[in-house]
């Protein structure tokens, strides 16, 4: 039986095996369908520190992995798809039925940025479409830039972005915003940014760069299409937390996300770290942190069991 077990790995579960390595835990990594996470589809992090030059999102965490795997973390291919967190010792089931035991458990599975169903978006996730402004909007310096949605998740992105970028099309389906009045006044009130109402996106054009060069757009009512130049499309329509396996074990909130109290969830032992129970910040650094933190948790409960 293992003493802790770390479900994924992206920045929190790495950052997680590190510490619970070096304090001689002999952590499991389970790495899941898509190791890396949301990193992976990113081909420039200029945000996390000690990179000045930026790093692609898989190289750093290629380097994350190295790290925990020189202190003694295992990594193992799988895929947790359910768990008994009912009794002790902890139990996690993986895709091929193998049963792990475990005396505590870090889940660290993050969260997926909600897409568009088009193909030619798809193929260009990392190559001038993003799912976080934050983490991408530096990179459209100067630039014509779209943002997807209409809640205050769009609205945000729109804000933040208008800082930076030449010019931000909010693009919405309907004709007024879910988001709250006053973000939606902040929005229609900057100069920077203009709102296309009752419109959808019908495809995503690249002229053969393999890098987003604008949207073909359609009004829903008038069925009117156009293209719009730009160069950066943001998708602001939600987060989904990667939390299906632990749903009955654990409890979540309304969207999913695992609830964390200092990374502690409402099962003893059980640990949750990076996007997979945050929903407001969602960034590779703090992911990285909350990492630390539930590692940090896992080695004080496990010596105060006597382990």
């Amino acid at each position: 039986m293992d003493k802790v077990i770390i479900v994924g790995a992206g920045p929190a579960g790495w950052t997680a095996a590190v510490y619970a390595a070096r304090a001689g835990l002999d952590p499991l990594v389970v790495e899941g369908l898509q190791p890396g996470g949301q990193l992976t589809t990113t081909t420039e992090v200029e945000n996390y520190p000690g990179f000045p030059e930026a790093i692609d999102g898989t190289a750093l965490v290629e380097k994350m992995k190295a790290q925990a795997v020189r202190f003694g973390a295992r990594p193992l291919a799988g895929d947790v798809i359910g768990c008994d967190f009912s009794a002790r010792p902890l139990v996690l089931t993986l895709s091929d039925k193998t049963r792990l035991e475990t005396e505590t458990c870090i889940v660290a599975t993050g969260a997926t940025a909600n897409y568009l169903p088009l193909e030619s978006l798809q193929k260009l996730i990392g190559r001038g479409v993003s799912g976080c402004a934050t983490c991408d909007g530096a990179f459209y310096r100067n630039q014509s830039v779209a943002v997807i949605g209409g809640g205050d998740t769009a609205m945000e992105d729109a804000l933040f972005l208008s800082r930076i970028a030449a010019r931000v099309t909010v693009i919405h389906r309907r004709d007024a915003f879910r988001a709250s009045r006053i973000m939606a006044e902040r929005v229609l009130a900057n100069p920077k940014i203009e709102v296309l109402w009752d419109t959808v996106v019908d495809e995503v054009l690249d002229v053969a760069k393999n890098e987003v060069t604008g949207l073909r757009l359609r009004n829903v009512r008038s069925g009117e299409t156009f293209d719009r130049p730009l160069t950066g499309v943001f998708m602001a329509i939600g987060h989904t937390p990667n939390s299906a396996p632990f749903k009955a074990a654990l409890e979540v909130d309304a969207k999913g996300f695992i609830v964390a109290r200092h990374t502690r969830t409402s099962v003893e032992g059980v640990f949750a770290a990076g996007d997979v129970q945050d929903h407001v910040y969602r960034q590779a650094v703090t992911a990285a942190g909350t990492g630390c933190m539930a590692a940090l948790e896992a080695q004080r409960y496990l010596e105060a069991q006597g382990k």
